[in-house]
């Protein structure tokens, strides 16, 4: 399938009714041909239908039940039936660690990436901004964007340095995984376990969006403490793929990201090849429209924390690797409060992005925060309202106010984000992003 009209249209068409399993960490099932699951064991002499029986661990083996990733699939051809990899170019995509530049305390923004050159499918589209951590400890984040027009033909990817978390802002995406087939729009967000192959069709003539790369503990729901039993990403609304298999023969090239570089290898058969599995070790597509959003019903705007849909743990209780928040719409009711985000600094990293619309706490339009736009706050570096915001919610009238003009998300991350030179030198890059706070007039009175 090629980057046509008509190529467009065949992937919206398979992408139309798929069927899903839900469930965040649950055990799933699925067989794409009846009988292909064994029964009452995982590994037994001779798999069904003449498959081959394999288990892809997310987790080591002896991690607690609780925290245990794994899969068994049952596939045309075993995983290990392949070619030597080589050493490939990484184009725009870097890994961990990042050491191209020193890090900055500067508070940054980009407006969004250029249109990508014709051609140009998901993997090639791939911008690194920066990160933190280091792939082969298996800790830190990679946070990258994408731009593509083409979809990947003959070509699946995966990442062994971490998890993908993959945030349209322009145009849909269909991805076919070793799992089967998910729908990714603007609004949704697609998890893409460590190692698990897949590739991306676009559904629209320009995708564009970001991606994180969590490279240390598996994303979980947060604990939800004394919220109660209900409420934020509602495990249910996490939906898996059912089983849909490739047998298809001839070259496909399989790409690797590995230890931060990429590595290619052409296989004789696509190695979508699982006609049915069960575990937990999953990928997810999640609709960010059904977060239950928590918030004040009486004054002061919440911590950020309260809006976390996916945290990934660190061995330092409550301090995450990198959470991933989503400002979806709300009600603000505080009385006697200023209702936008407030003046802060955090010892948290915030790289933030916008998918539709305003954020409450940024000015919108040509120069300002605008989709598929970023921007980066490190570790204590001082942010908060722009001068426009901060006069116009000072002198709001204070009714009951419903937001629901804008989705926003941000990747939070325990360590601060080092760019990579082309974020740093970017044409893209607001030069003069700090500018947004003059003004801002000493009001003090004795």
């Amino acid at each position: 399938m090629s980057g046509t009209t008509s190529g467009f249209e065949q992937a919206r068409k398979t992408a139309e009714g798929l069927a899903y399993s839900s469930g965040f960490g649950n055990e799933h099932a699925s067989e794409a041909v009846p009988g292909a699951l064994p029964v009452g064991r995982n590994s037994p002499q001779r798999a069904p239908l003449g498959l081959y029986a394999e288990q892809l661990s997310g987790t080591a083996f002896t991690e607690p039940r609780a925290h245990n990733r794994r899969s068994w699939l049952y596939r045309v051809r075993p995983s290990a039936a392949h070619p030597r990899f080589v050493r490939a170019d990484g184009g725009s995509l870097r890994g961990a660690p990042f050491t191209e530049t020193e890090p900055d305390p500067n508070r940054l923004r980009w407006d969004p990436l250029p249109d990508p050159a014709p051609g140009t499918d998901f993997l090639d589209g791939l911008w690194t901004l920066g990160g933190n951590g280091d792939a082969a400890r298996r800790e830190g984040v990679a946070i990258h964007l994408y731009a593509a027009n083409a979809p990947m033909e003959r070509r699946v990817f995966s990442s062994a340095d971490g998890e993908l978390l993959i945030v349209p802002e322009r145009g849909g995406l269909l991805l076919r995984t070793e799992f089967g087939l998910l729908r990714a729009e603007p609004g949704h967000i697609a998890l893409i376990p460590r190692g698990v192959r897949f590739r991306v069709e676009p559904l629209d003539a320009v995708v564009r969006g970001y991606v994180c790369e969590n490279m240390g503990r598996p994303f979980v729901l947060p604990d939800l403490g004394p919220i109660g039993a209900n409420g934020l990403a509602n495990p249910r609304d996490f939906l898996a793929p059912t089983a849909a298999y490739e047998d298809v023969e001839g070259p496909v090239e399989v790409v690797n990201k590995f230890c931060g570089g990429l590595w290619t290898a052409t296989y004789d058969h696509s190695p979508l090849d699982v006609v049915a599995w069960h575990g937990n070790l999953v990928p997810y597509v999640y609709d960010l429209r059904r977060f239950n959003v928590i918030g004040s019903i009486s004054y002061d705007h919440p911590d950020p924390s309260i809006f976390t849909v996916l945290t990934s743990p660190s061995d330092t209780p409550g301090l995450a690797g990198v959470d991933f928040v989503v400002f979806a719409p709300r009600w603000l009711v505080g009385e006697d409060t200023f209702r936008p985000p407030y003046f802060h600094r955090n010892v948290m990293s915030e790289y933030m992005g916008l998918i539709e619309g305003a954020y409450d706490a940024k000015t919108a339009g040509p120069g300002g925060f605008v989709p598929g736009g970023g921007s980066l706050h490190n570790m204590m570096s001082a942010h908060g309202p722009d001068r426009e915001t901060f006069d116009r919610a000072s002198a709001a009238e204070l009714v009951p106010q419903k937001v629901d003009d804008g989705l926003a998300f941000m990747f939070e991350t325990r360590w601060p984000v080092t760019l990579t030179a082309q974020a740093r030198d970017a044409g893209h890059l607001q030069r003069d992003y700090d500018d947004v706070w003059q003004g801002l007039e000493r009001h003090f009175r004795e």
